[in-house]
């Protein structure tokens, strides 16, 4: 086996832990815009000098802003899922918790881009993504009352289950209410115990 042949196995995994690299530095870049600006102001000469590459080398790995969405997203939905891990049988504070741990990194993000949704169709469908892996996440946590409740009550409970869960409620609290992050979760908990509790009630 010649030097060359032994080499060049380490500079094809080298090239590709670069390009790796070069991957994560361009979708952080364009994650950061996404938090300040509208997507009509940014633009990949700005995301390329944010992340130390160029143009070109952007649009040849994501092509353009739809395809840096969908990144953005697949990143966002791996921090979401981390963020959001709950034991079993998780109670509605520390619920509560997890759910006000992940809009305090995440919420002002979402919350620009929900705004924006009308304009660009491929924000709609990151945002649909979202919406269900909300609900999945919802369903998840709360398996053991939506079990024991009747299945014609289940989809109705779910629903209000997600409302005091969603990214609204949280930016209603915390940012035009003012409410402090502990205030915040408190009252998440809050709805969640009172949700729960009007179902045992009804069907205890």
């Amino acid at each position: 086996m010649s030097a060359d042949t032994q080499v060049r196995p380490y500079r094809q995994v080298a090239r590709a832990a670069a390009t790796e690299e070069t991957r994560r530095r361009i979708v952080a870049a364009f994650a950061a815009a996404l938090e300040r600006l509208w997507l009509d102001e940014i633009t990949l000469d700005d995301v390329a000098a944010a992340a130390g590459t160029t143009r070109q080398t952007v649009i040849r790995l994501f092509g353009g802003k739809d395809g840096l969405l969908a990144a953005v997203a697949e990143r966002m939905s791996e921090e979401v899922a981390r963020r959001r891990a709950l034991p079993r049988a998780a109670t509605p504070p520390a619920i509560a918790h997890a759910i006000v741990e992940d809009y305090e990194a995440s919420g002002d993000m979402v919350a620009r881009l929900l705004a924006q949704e009308g304009r660009h169709p491929a924000l709609g469908t990151v945002l649909a993504r979202g919406r269900r892996g909300h609900r999945a996440w919802v369903t998840e946590v709360f398996a053991a009352p939506l079990a024991a409740a009747p299945q014609a009550a289940r989809e109705a409970l779910v629903d209000r289950l997600v409302l005091a869960t969603d990214v609204y409620s949280w930016k209603l609290l915390r940012r035009d209410m003012g409410r402090s992050r502990s205030a915040t979760e408190a009252a998440v908990a809050a709805l969640i115990a009172a949700i729960l509790a009007e179902r045992s009630a009804h069907h205890g």
